[in-house]
Parts: C-alpha cells; structure tokens; sequence
C-alpha cells in the first residue's frame, strides 16, 4: 500500500481554514502514472484541493446547503472514499480521496489504487483504503491526543515533527506496517468477548463507551409580501449528521421521535434508522416538514435620501414559537457602494456591532425576544469611505437582504438566510414545527420567488 499525497487541514467550524501540512510522493506518483495510462489524473495544487475537499465535506459555504455534484439522489456517498472532481486541462475525478475530521483538523490522503480505474472496484476488495484510514487515524491520535483538543502550541511543535515522522512510518509513501503514532486508549468498559466481526473499511476496535452524537441543520425559507392580496411562501427542510463511537461493529438504531408539544397528527413518526457507522460524522438522512406559519415575520425597508440610506428594520417572534433561544443574531450587509462612513441607528433590543470594513451590521438578538415579541432597527447610515465595499450581482440599488448569522434552540441548530426585497420581504431561522415526517435524499427544490420582486430595487 502506498500514499499519493497526503493533508492536513485545519479550520474553525468551516472557518479560518488553511493547510497546515501537505506532503506528495514522486515515486508513488510515478506509478500511479504508469497505472493509469491515458486515465491518468494529476493530483491538483494544494488550494484546489482544499476547495474540493471542503465542498465535499459540505463547510465550503454555510449558504449552499445543496450542491448539484455531491447531494444530487444520482451521486452515491461512499464516505469516507470521496470523489474530488478536478477541472481544467487535467479535468477529471480523484478517487478514493479518504478523509477524517475530529476537532479543528481534517486529515486526508489519497492512496495508490493497484487497479484499473474502469471497471471501479469495489472498496471492499482494496486494502489500500484500510490502511489509508489506518494510517490518518494514527497520525491523528499523534497530533490531538487522547483528549483531541490540544493547545495551538502543542499542535504546532507536533506538526513541525511531521516531516521527521513521516520519513520513520511513511517512508517513500509506504507505511510500514501502520502502527499507532500515540499512546493506545485505555479502555473504559469491558470489551464483549467471542469473535466480532469486524468489517472491512474498519481496522481497528473503539475501546470505550459508545458515544452517539447527534446534529440537526434545520433551515425555513420564507418570502413574505406585507400584502393581503399576495399569499406569503415558505418551506422547511433540513438535515440530520450523526458521529457514533461504537465497541466492536454491531449494528446500531437510531430512532426519531417528537420532542415538541404540537399536534403530530402530520407526523407519522417514530422513525427507526438501523446502520453500521463509519468513523467520521456523516449524513443519516434529509427531511423536509410542513408547518402552519413561519416562526419570524417581519419588514425591511430602504429608502435613499441625500446620499444616505435610510433603514427600517421590524421582526416579529410568533405567537407559537418559544421565547427562549441560546443565541440569536441577524447580518445586515450591504453591497456596490462604498465602505461605511457614519452609521446612526438604533435598535430598540439587543446590541448593534458595526463592521465598517465589510459593510455590515450585527444584530445581536440576546436569548429571547421582549415581552412584545416585536424588535425595531431604524436609523440612517451614510456610504462615504475611501475604497468601494464588497459586491452581489443581485443586491443592486435598494435590493438588499437580512441574513440570520445563528440561531440555537437548545441543542437545536438551525441555519437560513433573511432576504428583502422592495422593502418588504423576509426569510428567516427555526420554525415550531413537529419533528420530520417525510424523508428524502436530498432537499426540496429550489425556492422561487416572485422574480418581479426579486430583480428591483
């Protein structure tokens, strides 16, 4: 088994991301060259494969939640083997491209493949995959440790080792024999005796008790008119990530049901999930879910007046919806003029943060709306700085939009974005809504405004 090339990446929750390490291995590029004859694909720059990498992994861009190329119902998960699809002269698919992410660091390879590329073979048949992982998962013990959080100052002198490291157990990109880079993990429960069997692509025991992690991302889009005669839209979907540690290699359940005290009468729930868990955190299912009103309504408003624009902001928390969040926060950028000169505006709750630099104000919300569930932004600000601000093809004259920056529901996450056109139109965060009750692969289509309102200013 031998390694093509090799990364480390780290990032803060998709953010700050930079690589950290990266080593290639000529000779064992030589003879994936020799492998693959006229199929041959080069392994790309560093950067181009960070931008793949994180696409893949789904933190490129938090606004993108669908991407055509890799949650499309035709393009089959077979995490952690990925597909990074190359462009440019030497366009085509690097494959298997094995990843691991834990903490602020994804570690990835990618492995020789001592097989003709068409027909693909199947992942259980290469062992190269194994080893693969094998080989991340020790060099991921050696960089974070048993606790999996070190100190910046640790990680750096660890990964200042790498070189010297990589020429003991890697040496030409040849591990030899993979062996656990950190001390071995002391086990916290008893392991069940007699055989298990272990599969393929999973080389080695969790020793420890089992851990299941949980996320769900649940956005609601809505376009709201602020007009009896027009019908307001809005839909939710969302999806579920799971990280299981597991003992051994049984096959786990995860069930699904209502946690909310709302009519279920549209949910036909409990739902039960029976899988085998991969090593790294992974996709267990989408939804989409109906819900009578959006959980915010609200108005946007911007009016040009002297070379200043007026702003004049209200959100309103529904009646059905809990008035206690951990957090709750609303950006208001703004595009194709200058930077930000003078900013007077006030809002009647939470705090206002002005980033003159990206032209943006944050909107800070605190953990609950007041008594009145209603909150106010109105003031003037003036664009007269010396350099032009950041651009959007849409966002042109007084198009402008509201993104919600975060919003928790105890331990519930939720990510949308706010848009506002011709003043008066709204999307926004986390619904009242029963837990899913229809199941798909990928999210709904896309949502479709009324392109009039959608184009002016």
């Amino acid at each position: 088994m031998s390694v093509r090339a090799l990364w480390i990446i780290s990032h803060e929750k998709g953010e700050n991301v930079s690589v950290r390490f990266s080593r290639r291995f000529a000779t064992v590029e030589h003879r994936a060259k020799s492998l693959a004859g006229s199929s041959y694909i080069a392994v790309p720059e560093e950067n181009t494969v960070l931008q793949l990498l994180l696409t893949e992994l789904g933190l490129s861009d938090s606004e993108k939640s669908y991407v055509a190329l890799r949650d499309d119902c035709l393009h089959r998960q077979r995490s952690p083997a990925m597909e990074l699809r190359v462009d440019g002269p030497g366009k085509g698919t690097l494959w298997p491209v094995l990843a691991i992410s834990q903490g602020p660091l994804i570690l990835a390879c990618l492995p020789l493949v001592d097989a003709p590329a068409e027909p693909r073979p199947p992942l259980a048949s290469l062992l190269s995959v194994s080893q693969g992982l094998t080989l991340l998962a020790g060099l991921q013990t050696f960089l974070l440790g048993s606790g999996g959080k070190p100190d910046s100052e640790g990680l750096a002198s660890r990964l200042a080792m790498l070189p010297a490291i990589l020429l003991q157990v890697c040496p030409l990109g040849s591990p030899l024999d993979v062996p656990i880079l950190g001390a071995p993990a002391t086990p916290t429960v008893p392991i069940p005796a007699g055989n298990q069997k272990q599969p393929v692509w999973k080389t080695g025991l969790h020793r420890g008790r089992a851990v299941v992690n949980v996320a769900l991302i649940e956005t609601v889009r809505s376009m709201q008119y602020g007009n009896r005669s027009r019908q307001d839209l809005w839909d939710v979907y969302g999806t579920v990530t799971c990280k299981v540690r597991h003992p051994g290699s049984s096959l786990c359940h995860l069930t699904a049901s209502s946690v909310d005290n709302y009519d279920g009468s549209a949910f036909s729930g409990p739902y039960k999930f029976p899988f085998s868990p991969p090593l790294e955190p992974f996709r267990l299912c989408s939804y989409t879910s109906q819900v009578p009103v959006p959980p915010i309504l609200g108005s946007y408003r911007l009016k040009e007046e002297e070379n200043q624009l007026h702003v004049s902001v209200t959100l309103k928390l529904h009646e059905s919806v809990k008035n206690s969040f951990e957090y709750c926060e609303a950006h208001l950028p703004f595009f194709n003029r200058d930077q930000m000169g003078v900013v007077d505006v006030k809002v009647s709750s939470g705090q206002l943060d002005v980033s003159k630099e990206k032209n943006l104000l944050i909107w800070a919300l605190g953990q609950k709306f007041p008594k009145s569930r209603e909150v106010t932004m109105e003031g003037k600000i003036s664009f007269s700085g010396p350099t032009p601000g950041p651009t959007d093809s849409l966002c042109t004259e007084l198009t402008a939009y509201i993104k919600r920056g975060g919003w928790a529901v105890k331990g519930q996450a939720a990510l949308a974005s706010v848009l506002a056109t011709k003043g008066s139109s709204f999307r926004a965060g986390r619904s009242p809504c029963p837990p899913p009750h229809h199941h798909q692969s990928v999210p709904p289509p896309p949502f479709d405004p009324d392109p009039a309102l959608s184009t002016s200013g």
